[in-house]
Order: C-alpha cells, then sequence, then structure tokens
C-alpha cells in the first residue's frame, strides 16, 4: 500500500509503502471488540465497595428472646433483612482486568490501523518537529489540515516543542509509538503517523 506523505504545512513530502500485513488487513470487529474490552476491563478501578454483615456498625446482642415472641428468630440486627443491616453478597474491590493473549493483542493493532487505512482516516507526516512550541501555530495548522478529533503518533519520543503546544488543544492527542492502541485509535475520527511511527510499528508488529 501506498501513501503520500505531507508536512505540516500540507505541503507535500513524497510517499511512502505500507506493509499490506499491518495495514492492508480485513478488519475484524469482533478481534477489535475483544481488544477493546481487554484495554476497558484493565483500567477500570474496581473500587466498588458495600458493607457487610461483619463490617456495619451495630450492637451483636440477641434483640430478642428466641422462643415466645411469635415472631421470627433473630440474632443479630446486622442481619441484611433489617434496615441498615448489611448487605448481602454486595460488591467487594477487585480486579476487573482478564488474560489476552499478546498475539492477539498485536493482532487487534494491527486490525485497527487497517480499519483506518481502508476507510481514508490515515494520514502520513513527515515529521513533528517544531522549532518553538507555539499552540497558535499548531492550532492554525491543523485546522487547514481538518483536524478535528485526531491521534498522532510518533516514533520512539514525541518531539517535545510538539507535545507543548498540543498539549492544550481540544481533539489533538499525542503518542509515542510504543503507546499506540486499539481504544486510542478508534476513539478518534483521524489517526496521524510520521514516518518515524510507522517504521517503529512495523518494527513492533512484524
Amino acid at each position: 500500500m501506498k501513501l503520500d506523505v505531507i508536512k505540516l504545512d500540507a505541503g507535500k513530502a513524497g510517499s511512502i509503502d505500507l506493509s499490506d500485513e499491518i495495514f492492508g488487513l480485513e478488519p475484524r470487529a469482533d478481534i477489535l471488540h475483544r481488544v477493546v474490552r481487554w484495554q476497558r476491563a484493565k483500567a477500570q478501578q474496581g473500587t466498588h465497595s458495600v458493607l457487610g454483615k461483619s463490617d456495619v456498625s451495630y450492637s451483636t446482642k440477641k434483640i430478642y428472646r428466641q422462643k415466645g415472641t411469635g415472631g421470627a428468630r433473630h440474632g443479630s440486627r446486622k442481619a441484611p433483612t433489617f434496615r441498615h443491616g448489611g448487605t448481602y453478597k454486595g460488591p467487594t474491590p477487585r480486579s476487573h482486568a482478564h488474560d489476552l493473549p499478546k498475539k492477539f493483542r498485536a493482532l487487534g493493532l494491527k486490525h485497527a490501523l487497517s480499519a483506518k487505512a481502508g476507510a481514508g482516516q490515515l494520514i502520513i507526516l513527515d515529521s513533528l518537529d517544531m522549532k518553538e512550541a507555539k499552540t497558535a501555530a499548531l492550532a492554525k495548522a491543523a485546522k487547514e489540515l481538518g483536524w478535528k478529533r485526531v491521534l498522532i503518533i510518533d516514533g520512539a519520543e514525541v518531539d517535545a516543542n510538539f507535545a507543548r503546544a498540543a498539549a492544550n488543544i481540544q481533539g489533538i492527542d499525542v503518542l509515542p509509538s510504543m503507546g499506540a492502541n486499539v481504544y486510542d485509535i478508534l476513539k478518534r475520527d483521524t489517526l496521524v503517523l510520521t514516518k518515524a511511527g510507522v517504521e517503529a510499528l512495523e518494527a513492533r508488529l512484524k
């Protein structure tokens, strides 16, 4: 697959050959769904908690005698049947993470990249080098390029000036190549890869 390479000022900077094994697959929704579910489950805090019978504060004294009252047998007022009693089998703090094979996660990333390439939502940028960290200049360039909700993936390290300039612009997110993931790629309308980012991703996914 061949795509044109552009500069930040929208000028042309040649073309690049993309690997069909990474950018030319037929996207499968089931694979993408499983990887996104794995990511979101791993990110879930799992701090939900309720007070059980042993956690609520109340006297442990038997509330009335066992026999002769005509009522049901009860011991503690902390039982779930009473108001302010403990909750029975309520949620407790736990991890929601589950396992997903490394090869399957890599396959999911390939399908996400292929989905963007196939939909015409993939842009290849020459580099992110900026002489100064000027937010106004980057915002103007993004507007001229038609970027609204965009994820930009660079090589091993993101240009410091570009990262500072983009930090305060809504709709522009920047990641190094190791941070590339299925959820963030699918969440944005446009995916922008630098040439260094393409090389790093192809090396990572081979």
